[in-house]
């Protein structure tokens, strides 16, 4: 059985940056503190809190050196500002990509318009950019009823994305938006790599007999690369890590395409890989000419 990995599978530009800066600011010494996760993956979690950084629910007062380490996701303006003022020290891992994000909503805020944020309401890269704004702003999800009485109510808007939105959703919900606002200015921020896994991801199902997405279950990412790939293939499965891998995904597959969300460490997806030929392995292992292959492309 062939194994195809996807090019863009696993860690984005964002994560790694975010993760490498976690570990180093934890060698740097004093007490280090994280409001919530810094990605949305376990073992990453796991291996940031191996190395002494701390989540904490809220900021506190109190004495020493201490650093407030902003996640990938970003943070609220008012949480950065208290947390200096109580005496922190930050140190922003935030996306440069989500900090445009963050750019856009102030800038166009400042020249009157009201922003509208296609994404998801409550997850962390959303709360931020809501949180970035003086004025209250208008959430879209992508499974939310458009809120046509108060857009109608809008003379100009700027439209913003959570970066790892699904490109098709989005557009049909800014049509939606674009029969109520006259005024109206898009600003597609939809990530690079989200754009690339989601280009991926539109192929790769028809190509493969089985689809692998691994991500944490908490990744929003990775459940959209699982949704698009559900559609075009009934036989993909989503998982965190090879335990859950069944023998039974891989009857009668010649093929298997492996696809990891931004937030998904090589590691795992190594991992699950050689868990796959195990699986798929012939009883005492390939033979000489039986016609066994095992390819990994990336």
């Amino acid at each position: 059985m062939k194994i195809n990995v996807a090019k863009s599978a696993g860690f984005c530009f964002g994560v790694k940056r975010a993760v490498r800066i976690a570990l180093e600011t934890a060698g740097s010494g004093g007490k280090i503190y994280m409001l919530g996760d810094i990605v949305h993956n376990e073992d990453v979690v796991s291996q940031i809190e191996g190395k002494g950084i701390q989540k904490i629910k809220k900021t506190g007062a109190g004495t020493g050196k201490r650093i407030l380490l902003i996640r990938a996701h970003g943070e609220r303006l008012n949480t950065v500002k208290k947390a200096r003022r109580l005496g922190y020290t930050i140190v922003d891992a935030t996306c440069p990509m989500v900090k445009e994000i963050h750019t856009i909503a102030r800038e166009m805020e400042k020249k009157g318009y009201t922003v509208i944020i296609i994404g998801d309401a409550y997850h962390d890269e959303v709360r931020g950019i809501k949180g970035q704004l003086k004025t209250k702003s208008v959430v879209i999800g992508p499974r939310g009823r458009i809120p046509v009485h108060a857009l109608s109510r809008i003379k100009k808007a700027c439209v913003v994305v959570q970066s790892t939105q699904n490109r098709e959703k989005v557009s049909a919900i800014l049509r939606a938006i674009k029969k109520q606002v006259k005024n109206l200015r898009f600003f597609n921020t939809i990530c690079r790599p989200t754009k690339a896994k989601q280009e991926e991801i539109k192929t790769m199902p028809v190509k493969n007999d089985v689809m692998i997405i691994i991500g944490s279950k908490a990744s929003a990412n990775t459940r959209r690369l699982f949704e698009i790939s559900k559609t075009l293939n009934k036989r993909s499965y989503w998982i965190q890590s090879k335990s859950e891998l069944k023998p039974d995904y891989f009857r009668r597959a010649k093929s298997a395409g492996i696809t990891a969300g931004a937030s998904t460490p090589e590691r795992t997806t190594r991992e699950v890989i050689e868990h796959i030929k195990k699986l798929t392995r012939k009883k005492g292992g390939p033979k000489k000419g039986d016609g066994s292959i095992f390819s990994q492309k990336k």
